[in-house]
């Protein structure tokens, strides 16, 4: 089997972040999002992945390489436009040949895994196998809708009248069989070649289709607010690992990571916590669910709940919460007396708030 991941959306709902950097890179427990999908394929036992790509292509390629230090080996493969999911299977063709592929979204994160249902499609191999969760609105995804019997009847991309609430979240399956009925099929109302009008092709000419229930943690993180919660729940599943320097005066609090390099000096660290390598952290109180990545400086400061990306300078702020502080960026005191609790600091930003 091989892996389709694509990785070429340009993440509106994640600005300004998106501005500088592909949405699958924003990291989460330091590791970007579209590393914890490579590492659940490799889980699979999966080592050949082909990753979709858009204009943003150098940076993942810096970031991910060829893909050894995960041990799997990319070939990238580029889109010039986002014309849909079958529209990646087209473009993967050359790379999939004639192999059974699982293909999955580069922003969807799946921390229990998926390789019992990755079994069951190896076992049965139906054309195509989806994997499905329950969600409260499923307006906005595909969604599989049921026949009394419990059968999968159909797929309906975005009904604004769902039959169901399970919804298509990221992760497919499938045999050869979808590139014929990707090849058959037209592109939707918004110009789209759908992945699941290519399903539902397969489904009327009579291959086998199956969907399995997902009942892990499942997030898109397509929005600052889903970042940070996936973030929590990463983060409640540490390992605690000192290998930085941690002075005497430092009092570390359930779970916490500091990675080689940083030296810490802080009343307090309260896990679930990871600081990142190379970063220094000054007379500061780091607070549960917090993610501070490589070589970032903070000084007289308090934050909880927050991702502080790599090179952010934090100083003298008190009081930050649910916040999201970009690469590069520097937040500092004002003379305002208004307090700033929740910020979202875009890349290579500066911003002063009340200390």
């Amino acid at each position: 089997m091989k892996a389709l991941v694509l990785s070429g959306g340009s993440g509106t709902r994640l600005r300004p972040f998106s501005h500088s950097m592909p949405k699958q890179l924003i990291p989460i427990a330091n590791k970007p999002v579209l590393e914890h999908v490579l590492r659940n394929v490799r889980d699979l036992g999966v080592t050949e992945i082909g990753v979709i790509v858009g204009d943003r292509a150098e940076q993942i390629q810096a970031v991910i390489g060829d893909g050894s230090a995960l041990g799997v080996e990319i070939t990238y493969i580029p889109q010039e436009a986002p014309l849909g999911l079958a529209h990646c299977v087209e473009l993967a063709r050359p790379f999939l040949g004639d192999d059974d592929f699982v293909m999955y979204l580069g922003d969807n994160m799946l921390p229990e895994g998926v390789e019992r249902i990755a079994d069951e499609f190896t076992a049965g191999r139906p054309a195509a196998q989806v994997v499905v969760h329950k969600v409260p609105d499923p307006r906005a995804f595909g969604v599989a809708e049921l026949a009394a019997d419990g059968r999968v009847e159909r797929l309906v991309e975005k009904p604004q009248e769902p039959k169901s609430d399970l919804a298509l979240i990221g992760v497919y399956f499938f045999t050869p069989a979808i590139h014929k009925a990707v090849a058959a099929i037209e592109p939707s109302a918004r110009g789209e070649l759908e992945i699941t009008d290519a399903i539902q092709w397969l489904v009327a000419n009579g291959d086998r289709f199956k969907a399995n229930e997902y009942k892990g943690y499942w997030k898109d993180t397509g929005r600052i607010e889903d970042v940070l919660e996936c973030n929590r729940k990463l983060l409640d599943d540490l390992k605690p690992a000192t290998e930085g320097e941690v002075d005497a005066a430092s009092t570390l609090i359930g779970t916490v990571v500091v990675e080689a390099g940083p030296k810490s000096s802080a009343p307090a660290i309260e896990g679930p916590v990871v600081i990142g390598a190379g970063s220094v952290v000054k007379d500061s109180h780091i607070g549960p669910h917090t993610s501070i990545g490589r070589d970032v400086r903070l000084t007289g400061t308090s934050i909880e709940y927050s991702i502080a990306l790599d090179d952010a300078t934090i100083s003298h702020v008190r009081d930050l919460h649910s916040s999201v502080i970009g690469r590069s960026a520097s937040v500092g005191p004002s003379d305002r007396s208004t307090r700033h609790h929740r910020l979202v600091v875009g890349d290579h930003t500066r911003v002063e708030v009340a200390a």
